[in-house]
């Protein structure tokens, strides 16, 4: 394995602290390379598959994952010749908890460096720009309506201070506004909501199984469509997901589909990877089994390794 290892120097917490601990040890095994500023990490992976890097561990949480996922799948060959790891640094890690690897990088990383390979899905989002076709790939979860508004009013001075409790503050603000209306369609759908989800995997935040039956190997996009997105609808699922961490069911419309398309009745944006994109209309589709991916092998678990 010729790795590269992904990272921002100057992400702040006790895993980034950890890990940064960590650095000579992981430079035995790896070339290190530093993030400087946002878009860095995609530049990176770039530069690292034109030097014959044939693994990528993105460093970082779900942003940083996404970067690096961008610059392997929009170089030519990368997606065929290259492997992605994630070593877990960020406050959800939701692709890793997805794996089922550690969230403590000091664990995960001897995980990491005897992995087992698995080829998943790669969704990817297109949308045109200024008379362009644009595309952004993902790995878990894009969504459009309340969703993507509470991202958009989100205080990332207040996200500073309190975490993820600035989304909830944010969500809470989103709710007070008349809602987007979305129109969601796919080859033999055509559904009404005010709040969509798009995953690849099951989980949304890290712990809610917001698609219980997904599978990231299965060439589908899971659909999940609100058709309210008010406090009623809050209410109603809020209970479901902090006792069973899950959607109450009766709330929300479910498709499968290898693509879905959405439009919106006024401007509205859409979101990828919890980071705000641009403007609808917006088309999801999927490469089945396009990427691989470094994953525990069968007798390491999330809670360590043997």
């Amino acid at each position: 394995m010729r790795a590269a290892v992904i990272f921002n120097p100057a992400a702040k917490g006790d895993k980034a602290r950890s890990f940064r601990e960590s650095l000579d040890a992981i430079a035995r095994h790896c070339t290190l390379k530093r993030t400087q500023a946002a878009g860095d990490a995609t530049r990176l992976a770039v530069e690292a598959i034109h030097e014959g890097h044939d693994t990528l561990i993105a460093a970082g949480g779900d942003g940083t994952l996404n970067e690096v996922l961008n610059g392997l799948a929009q170089t030519p060959g990368g997606l065929e010749n290259t492997r992605l790891g994630v070593l877990p640094l960020g406050t959800v890690n939701v692709f890793a908890r997805e794996l089922g690897l550690p969230t403590q990088p000091q664990v995960a990383w001897p995980i990491l460096l005897a992995a087992a390979e698995r080829r998943i899905d790669l969704p990817y989002a297109e949308w045109n720009s200024s008379g362009q076709t644009q595309r952004r790939y993902f790995i878990q979860l894009a969504g459009a309506g309340l969703d993507a508004r509470a991202i958009e009013l989100t205080s990332w001075s207040l996200k500073k201070k309190i975490g993820p409790g600035a989304y909830i503050v944010a969500g809470l603000k989103a709710l007070a506004e008349p809602p987007v209306n979305l129109q969601v369609r796919t080859e033999t759908q055509n559904v009404s909501g005010q709040l969509v989800l798009i995953g690849n995997g099951r989980l949304y935040g890290g712990t809610f199984h917001v698609f219980p039956d997904a599978d990231l190997s299965n060439g589908l996009l899971e659909i999940c469509v609100f058709p309210r997105a008010n406090w009623r609808t809050l209410a109603r699922c809020g209970v479901s997901l902090l006792t069973r961490r899950r959607l109450a069911e009766r709330c929300v419309v479910r498709l499968r589909t290898p693509a879905v398309t959405l439009t919106a009745d006024r401007p509205a944006r859409f979101e990828v990877e919890g980071e705000l994109s641009e403007q609808l209309p917006v088309t999801f589709s999927i490469l089945p089994r396009a990427l691989r991916i470094l994953v525990p092998r069968r007798n390491e678990t999330a809670n360590g390794h043997q």
